[in-house]
């Protein structure tokens, strides 16, 4: 990293040979288990070396109950490298049923986490006419932009609402006015194409209580990609995947900013559609990944889908790897033949399922933890609300691929002081392949 430049690194080959992790950040989660206590923020000692390995160093627990946080992102990435006035200081919590959004101030003390702003629901119902926060990106304006599910009554809206980056307060909307999107989720922006594309879950009153079928054929559910101009803020196409791709979750470019291109996972069809740029400059998707569902008896439906419900991408665009949650494996796939993936790992039987992925920066490392939502985990792994979830991490081979668990690493929320806890998505302070997108 330059002296004088902003936060984060130059481009995503750089980032590759930045320092391993020694610390992460992880979201731990309360609601819907029989432990009255607000979700909190947990520090984990990742770093071999220390005697706190695999411990939990630091708790910072929200002034509320039944917040449901579940991802994070940052107040400053490396889309702000050019810009040496900016740090990355502040961690943002969306939360997905209360629909807060907490700012956390990882700066002072990074192994201390402490509370610096909460943004109240009633902003951003009164403000953005949304609700049921999800993905935060920081800008390269400095500004920050969270997206949603629904809106105030628990209806899908698919909008985004935008802090401004140093007070925190609501700034407004970032869709252009009466374009939001029928749903919303998740969302990655690639400035030099003009394009930002987001995905679509369900309805917050669908999925805030379980999962039930019925309501994917009532239409409560997701299967569409919208395509938005960057500078207009309009939403200008939509990609509807159809069966083949119900429920995309997680999207992610590829990281080399001139790339027009990058993969979505769908978890209800166990299926990766591939998106690209076409000559005619609209943009197309091709499934490139289908995991068959398996005949399971006493299953909710006649067949049990993977559930693919993250992926990531390597920093160098070279692997995409996936977990199949209900099918209780993860994979690795050499995408140098963007239409044609082959698969080069596979890690088998993890407890409790896969579920969020984070990978280390120069790509070995991978980080599992197994929690998913709350409502769905107390459905699908009724043991999991009992036992907490856990941490995991993988050795990768970066050479010919291959994934196999290191067994000298675990981190058991099972054994938290308050009770069992779900922890769910894997921070680390200085950025990561999830967190930080390259302008």
């Amino acid at each position: 990293m330059m002296k004088g430049c902003g936060p984060g690194y130059r481009d995503p080959l750089e980032a590759m040979k930045g320092p391993r992790e020694e610390i992460v950040y992880l979201p731990c989660i309360y609601r819907n288990t029989d432990i009255l206590k607000p979700d909190y923020l947990a520090t984990v000692d990742v770093d071999p070396k220390s005697p706190n390995y695999c411990k939990v160093i630091h708790r910072l627990p929200m002034p509320n109950l039944r917040d449901e946080l579940h991802h994070s992102g940052w107040n400053a990435c490396s889309s702000c490298f050019g810009d040496a006035s900016k740090k990355r200081n502040r961690l943002i919590l969306p939360c997905l049923v209360s629909s807060r959004v907490y700012v956390v101030d990882v700066g002072t003390d990074p192994r201390a986490p402490r509370m610096h702003k909460i943004i109240e629901p009633t902003d951003l119902y009164w403000k953005c006419d949304l609700a049921h926060p999800h993905t935060s990106h920081c800008l390269g304006s400095g500004q920050i932009m969270i997206s949603t599910l629904g809106d105030p009554s628990g209806n899908g809206k698919g909008g985004f609402v935008l802090l401004d980056g140093e007070t925190f307060e609501v700034i407004g909307n970032w869709e252009a006015p009466g374009d939001s999107a029928p749903m919303g989720y998740d969302f990655w922006y690639q400035p030099r194409h003009n394009v930002m594309i987001s995905t679509e879950w369900g309805a917050p009153k669908a999925l805030g209580n379980g999962f039930n079928p019925a309501d994917v054929k009532a239409g409560l559910y997701g299967k569409r990609l919208h395509v938005w101009d960057w500078t207009t803020h309009k939403r200008v196409q939509t990609i509807d995947l159809g069966e083949e791709g119900a429920i995309p979750l997680e999207i992610r470019f590829l990281h080399d900013p001139l790339a027009a291109e990058g993969y979505v996972g769908c978890a209800l069809s166990g299926s990766i559609f591939r998106f690209y740029k076409t000559p005619q400059d609209n943009w197309s998707a091709e499934k490139v990944i289908s995991v068959p569902s398996k005949k399971v008896e006493g299953w909710a439906l006649p067949d049990m889908p993977s559930l693919i419900t993250d992926i990531l991408i390597s920093l160098d665009d070279r692997f995409l790897y996936f977990s199949n949650w209900l099918h209780g494996d993860i994979r690795q796939y050499d995408i140098t033949d963007r239409r044609n993936p082959q698969m080069v790992g596979q890690g088998k039987k993890v407890q409790g399922g896969p579920q969020m992925l984070q990978l280390s920066l120069d790509g070995k490392r991978l980080y599992v933890t197994t929690s998913l939502y709350s409502a769905w985990d107390k459905q699908f792994y009724p043991d999991l609300i009992k036992e907490g979830s856990v941490m995991m991490q993988i050795d990768v081979d970066t050479a010919k691929g291959g994934l196999k668990l290191n067994e000298n690493f675990l981190v058991d929320f099972g054994a938290e002081p308050e009770g069992p806890a779900l922890a769910h998505e894997v921070r680390y302070p200085g950025g990561d392949c999830t967190s930080d997108i390259w302008v």
